[in-house]
């Protein structure tokens, strides 16, 4: 049950029941997420108090999602939604000013403490300059030496005061339209891949918890200890991808499309460049052949695809040279959603690189 009354349920909402909920029931708050990685993480704080849900399903790309209408329902009727991020989900953003407007809504790229990488431009790209050695990830202020270009987000856009909600028709929101692949996602700016950090997914796991113990004290313990062992868990996770991805500061690889800078940069990687834009763009002959000049100039042992798009194009940077080819999934379409999925999806992607790198 949600903590405040749903626009779209009003009838049930002014029934007699309504003021028979008890109160440890109406105090768990009605939460939303957007993707499976934030699902999971919000999953390991709230336990055994709730269950949220995800808008998106499995392997969608976050780019262009076109909501269903239920999805956007769940987000009027929500009392937080946790979500990455405006730069990687416009449409989203979108939707919350619209129709959320007593939703709180917490975008977890832009809270304090979370690192913060900016768009790599071209086809090809310089070498990371890795700073974060053996850094113990335990307790140690999470200071990553990133710009965090002042996120002082202490009100995580909650107040939708400014928009005028009464002119839109909530019923009418069918968001057929909202297929967003119109949308211009300036590849400039922000990177939006905010998740495929680990050590954003540890601070976010306090970010949720104390979102959550604002909007339900009498929990308010049960988040933070929830949190806390997640991220003791995470610490784990981290540490062993370190030692896992130390060997291959000096692979040469090409990903399909620039998702990985925030996982390149937390473990000492660094793409030579990728074949496409985005996701949600094929690339040009031109862009082609500089990546095929690349691959050919510095000897790239690897090239990855992704499950969800075209091969052939990886065939075509493959071709005449002895690179190999590996799968590499952002969004980590064959695992299983859960508590257990963040964790699973760092460690497919460890997976992919230590597969590419094997003789």
């Amino acid at each position: 049950m949600s903590l405040r009354s749903s626009l779209f349920f009003v009838p049930v909402l002014a029934g007699a029941h309504f003021a028979q909920v008890t109160a440890a029931q109406a105090e768990v708050p009605n939460v939303v997420t957007d993707m499976a990685p934030i699902h999971s993480l919000v999953v390991q704080v709230m336990g055994d108090l709730g269950e949220p849900s995800v808008l998106m399903p499995q392997g969608a790309s976050p780019h262009g999602y076109a909501l269903r209408p239920s999805d956007a329902r769940a987000v009027q009727q929500a009392d937080v939604v946790f979500w990455t991020g405006p730069k990687i989900e416009p449409w989203l953003d979108e939707v919350i000013d619209e129709i959320g407007d007593q939703t709180l809504s917490v975008p977890l790229a832009n809270v304090e403490g979370a690192t913060v990488l900016e768009v790599r431009e071209g086809a090809t790209f310089e070498k990371h300059v890795h700073d974060h050695g053996d850094e113990d990830h335990a307790d140690e202020g999470h200071d990553h030496d990133h710009d965090h270009e002042e996120h002082a987000h202490d009100d995580h856009d909650h107040d939708h005061d400014d928009h005028d909600h009464d002119e839109h028709a909530h019923d009418d929101h069918a968001h057929d339209e909202h297929s967003h692949d119109d949308h211009d996602h300036a590849h400039e700016g922000t990177d939006g891949h905010a998740w495929l950090d680990p050590m954003n997914g540890r601070v976010w796991l306090g970010v949720i918890a104390e979102e959550l113990a604002a909007l339900d004290a009498e929990n308010a313990e049960t988040y933070r200890a929830n949190a806390a062992a997640a991220q003791e868990a995470l610490d784990v996770k981290i540490a062993e991808i370190h030692s896992e991805m130390a060997p291959l500061s000096e692979m040469n690889f090409i990903v399909f499309h620039d998702a990985y800078n925030y996982f390149e940069n937390r473990f000492g990687l660094s793409a030579a460049g990728s074949i496409s834009i985005s996701d949600a763009s094929a690339p040009s002959p031109a862009r082609i052949r500089e990546i095929q000049d690349k691959v050919k100039e510095i000897g790239i042992t690897c090239v990855f695809s992704e499950p969800q798009f075209n091969a052939g194009l990886v065939n075509t940077v493959l071709d005449g040279t002895e690179a190999k080819s590996a799968i590499i999934d952002p969004l980590g379409v064959d695992l299983t959603p859960g508590a257990g999925f963040y964790g699973d999806l760092m460690d497919s992607l460890a997976g992919a690189f230590t597969a590419c790198a094997e003789d």
